[in-house]
């Protein structure tokens, strides 16, 4: 990583203030907290002696690349990542899922390779595509949006309490890559300096640069049959606001002494917008796409038992500490 720089770029510069939109959501949980039932990833319904989970999410502006580089074959499986992994940080299986597809006008190369991707993914998830909707609407929409839905069912004994405790071990799940969050940032700093997505990526696996920022999000479903076998006791999903979402497993000091690596994707979006470290940690996962915390011995048997890694130690405190960072 570079050292910070003052006069980087910003999430906030580039048009997502994660401060702004955390008060945003704050404010419509407030007005429906009577509605219902829900966790930090998953609104929950009872339905006789299990629940009904549900989560939705979007792709957000990763569809911009996906449009620029004529390639909508793997923001599909993004869409579905997106919400699945929601929920397995809830400690649900997902069952079904149905998506929302609005363009500005019919295109049935766009629609054919999306659908390939929600496919691919629901395939990989282990569970049902039942459908959806997509909506032709040139007034409202100006190239295409994504969005879907996931449900699943769960016993009370499936669901994670959902609150780490002090002196837990955090394991953490590697990413690859952005995944679908921060790209608005992304995008920015790739195109900065008269860049382009077609641009030669400087380091190995990718030929250009939006090939690399089109990497479609890790699906976490098969670490459920592993998580359910140990006590877990609380999941982050990585996603927007980076680093900042361990906080979401309760109010803590999540103390990450060894990180996993980042991919060389952070490493050119930081160098080519002089993004400080904060904001890269503030707004991308940075190598890793989900975080567990449990006891240290159900730690090292779930290390042993998948590919996680231990990466640190929840504390006492509040805030999360990485890489010489105070988040």
């Amino acid at each position: 990583m570079t050292e910070d720089d003052e006069e980087g770029m910003t999430y906030a510069e580039a048009g997502v203030d994660i401060d702004a939109s955390e008060a945003a959501t704050a404010a419509l949980v407030d007005a429906v907290a009577d509605v219902g039932n829900t966790t930090d990833y998953a609104g929950l319904v009872p339905v006789g002696d299990e629940y009904l989970a549900l989560a939705t999410d979007g792709v957000g502006t990763k569809l911009l690349v996906a449009e620029a580089m004529d390639d909508y074959s793997t923001v599909g499986i993004d869409c579905i990542a997106m919400n699945v992994n929601d929920l397995v940080a809830a400690g649900v299986a997902p069952d079904a899922f149905v998506d929302y597809l609005a363009v500005d006008e019919p295109s049935e190369r766009l629609t054919a390779q999306v659908g390939e991707g929600l496919a691919a993914g629901a395939e990989e998830a282990g569970m049902a595509l039942v459908g959806g909707e997509t909506a032709v609407m040139p007034e409202v929409v100006t190239g295409f949006d994504l969005a879907g839905t996931v449900a699943g069912l769960a016993s009370e004994d499936d669901l994670f309490p959902g609150e780490a405790e002090a002196g837990d071990a955090l394991v953490g799940f590697a990413s690859t890559g952005i995944h679908s969050n921060g790209l608005t940032l992304a995008r920015e700093a790739a195109t900065s300096d008269d860049g382009s997505y077609d641009d030669d990526y400087p380091h190995e696996g990718y030929e250009t640069v939006g090939d690399a920022l089109l990497e479609p999000t890790r699906l976490y479903t098969y670490l459920l049959p592993h998580l359910r076998e140990r006590d877990v006791h609380a999941a982050a999903h990585v996603t927007g606001g980076g680093w900042t979402n361990l906080s979401r497993m309760g109010d803590f000091e999540y103390d990450v002494t060894d990180p996993l690596p980042a991919q060389d994707v952070f490493d050119f979006v930081q160098k080519r917008g002089s993004v400080a470290d904060e904001e890269m940690h503030r707004t991308f996962n940075m190598g890793t796409g989900f975080v567990v915390a449990l006891s240290e011995g159900e730690a090292e048997m779930l290390v042993t038992e998948t590919d996680g890694e231990r990466i640190g130690t929840v504390r006492e405190g509040e805030s999360v500490e990485i890489r010489g960072l105070s988040l």
